[in-house]
């Protein structure tokens, strides 16, 4: 989403007052149960854009509405604290999808995607193994590798990551 507004013609966006503009952006965000996961100003743009990535409190998914709901207030605040003298554009956005999965709704997600699983060297010779995401227990993970069901203890995985066929 991303709207215009348009103000005067300098900008005098010093540090101070990006770290005003922070604090007063993350305080709209709790007031509408959001929390600023990342916060972007890029002054080389002209106008300047403001990226805003917002998530909610409560881990559920944003959803486009959501960022419509928090781009009004947002603005809003904005314009009244007088930090911005100068066009700019806000964007307000959520996280979208990582490509490592960590939690056990990632699992059940993308069970059969291709994985890549990154292996504690300290435990394995093997440093990646790739192949179709299976199953997943508290103590180990399951992939399928060319029709093979491989279980990998937790302890010898680092990092399990989303990836293409190619990969």
């Amino acid at each position: 989403m991303k709207i215009i507004l348009n103000r005067s013609k300098y900008i005098n966006l010093n540090k101070e007052n990006k770290t005003r503009l922070e604090t007063l952006l993350k305080k709209v965000a709790n007031l509408w149960d959001f929390e600023i996961y990342n916060l972007k100003i890029q002054t080389n743009q002209n106008p300047i854009v403001i990226e805003i990535i917002i998530k909610k409190t409560n881990g559920d998914d944003i959803s486009l509405d959501d960022c419509a709901v928090f781009n009004g207030p947002a603005s809003e605040e904005i314009e009244k604290s007088n930090l911005l003298n100068c066009s700019y554009v806000l964007e307000i956005s959520s996280q979208g999808v990582s490509d490592e999965l960590t939690s056990d709704r990632d699992f059940k997600t993308f069970k059969g995607f291709p994985v890549n699983v990154e292996l504690n060297q300290k435990k394995s010779k093997i440093k990646f193994l790739h192949g179709l995401l299976y199953e997943k227990s508290k103590d180990f993970l399951a992939i399928n590798i060319k029709g093979k069901i491989k279980k990998i203890p937790f302890d010898e995985v680092l990092k399990i990551s989303l990836c293409t066929l190619k990969d």
